[in-house]
């Protein structure tokens, strides 16, 4: 019984709580979950958070998915390939504590000139861009979702929250056959997931009063920004800085 606290509870709490902010909001699984599950057992990530990340997209997109905007799936998907491969490149060449904090500087920055004046538009570049830099920092630093939420954060919540969800469930998918190919799928990682996946449909059942909440376009990208803003903070948090 005492290692039933720190083994299952906690990283059930940890999903749960992402799920429920991920439902809500449309990002932010892996910010609460990746640091505490990697602290609990370094084998919860990535697979099973990968694959706990599929089932919450999948989730979202059969909820929501008449606001899926497909033409900004497709540009973000085409960015998020090179992406990914530039992340590699990071995590191998770089050192991580002074790109985590660079990262989380960007993102800052972002975040405030979208309080100040800053409206961003999907235009294809646009939506490019995005898809290449979640593309990096979620292969590099495992928080991928602001790059997209900031671009989308004057549209509707149904429409932040179904799009992100596709772009998230195509980019788990393409990391989840990767690992596959390398051989680094195995049957301890079905039963981490079995057990998780109570936390996670609960955290997405309780999301939907909060999401009702967050439907009009100025809650919503009041909640993109503090979510945001949160990750960069844990990223510069992460990286030693402060």
């Amino acid at each position: 019984m005492p290692d039933v606290l720190p083994g299952v509870l906690l990283p059930g709490a940890a999903v749960f709580v992402g799920a429920l902010v991920q439902g809500a909001v449309g990002f932010g699984m892996n910010l609460i979950a990746a640091p505490l599950l990697t602290l609990v057992d370094p084998n919860l990530v990535p697979v099973p958070l990968l694959v706990i990340a599929l089932a919450h997209a999948l989730l979202t997109v059969v909820r929501e998915h008449r606001d899926i905007d497909w033409r900004g799936v497709g540009f973000v998907t085409v960015g998020r390939l090179p992406g990914t491969a530039l992340g590699v490149l990071a995590v191998a060449l770089l050192p991580q504590r002074p790109f985590a904090a660079i990262v989380g500087v960007a993102v800052l920055v972002c975040v405030a000139l979208s309080v100040v004046s800053w409206t961003p538009r999907s235009t294809p570049r646009a939506l490019l861009v995005a898809g290449l830099a979640s593309g990096t920092l979620g292969t590099a630093s495992s928080i991928g979702g602001p790059p997209l939420a900031l671009l989308y954060q004057h549209e509707s919540g149904p429409r932040i929250r179904a799009t992100l969800a596709m772009c998230f469930g195509l980019g788990s998918s393409v990391s989840l056959l990767a690992l596959g190919i390398a051989g680094q799928l195995h049957t301890d990682h079905a039963v981490t997931v079995l057990w998780l996946l109570p936390f996670l449909v609960a955290g997405f059942a309780l999301s939907g009063p909060t999401r009702r909440f967050l439907h009009s376009g100025e809650r919503m990208r009041v909640a993109v920004l503090t979510v945001a803003g949160a990750s960069a903070l844990a990223l510069l948090v992460r990286s030693g800085v402060g």
